[in-house]
């Protein structure tokens, strides 16, 4: 009887636990980036592809400040890194040196704690967010999603060769209405690879 009963309580406290949700597999929007290993801010749209590991940035220009701008994209598939300087237009073309870290929940990831973001009296003026972390061999990673359409709002990473970066991702739309934005850069010094959108080869 005792072990009836403790095995229905551990059922009834495993099914309040949230499960992870599924976040959006493509994705388009602005992110802010802190890379406080380097002492390092970014702003930037990006175009996210969970499906094939794919993710371009293109960095918010404020050429004042005398400092480069890139447009990186990453084709985690094919362990590709394309960074063309937007002030030169220079372009380099180098294999991927850091794993791909979804920026969703990966299907591993530890749950931690639901909360809620504004007033929790006012509806409208509220979201509730999801908080998930985990490790990888690399590392550990962190993030905050929204609930219950598991939307990404924040995504940490750490490991001892490129330290914490931190990002926070805002003005989301899901899908990507133009897949060319994965496309290898052809205008400019080097990077002349691809003429179509690189799909995943897995």
């Amino acid at each position: 009887m005792l072990a009836a009963i403790f095995l229905l309580a551990f059922g009834l406290v495993a099914t309040q636990e949230p499960r992870p949700c599924v976040s959006p597999p493509q994705w388009e929007g602005r992110l802010f980036r802190n890379d406080w290993s380097k002492n390092f801010t970014q702003i930037a749209q990006i175009s996210y592809d969970e499906t094939n590991r794919r993710v371009r940035e293109i960095e918010e220009l404020d050429f004042s400040t005398g400092r480069d701008y890139f447009d990186v994209l990453y084709l985690h598939n094919i362990n590709v890194e394309y960074r063309l300087n937007l002030r030169t237009r220079q372009c380099n073309t180098t294999t991927l040196s850091r794993p791909f870290i979804p920026f969703g929940v990966p299907p591993d990831a530890r749950y931690d704690v639901e909360y809620t973001v504004g007033p929790a009296n006012i509806p409208e003026e509220h979201i509730t967010v999801i908080r998930f972390d985990g490790n990888i061999t690399e590392g550990a990673y962190f993030g905050t999603v929204t609930s219950p359409d598991c939307v990404p709002v924040t995504s940490g990473f750490f490991s001892n060769r490129t330290g914490f970066i931190h990002s926070t991702f805002y003005d989301i739309t899901t899908g990507i209405p133009d897949p060319s934005v994965f496309v290898p850069p052809r205008s400019a010094h080097g990077c002349k690879r691809g003429s179509s959108p690189i799909t995943s080869v897995l």
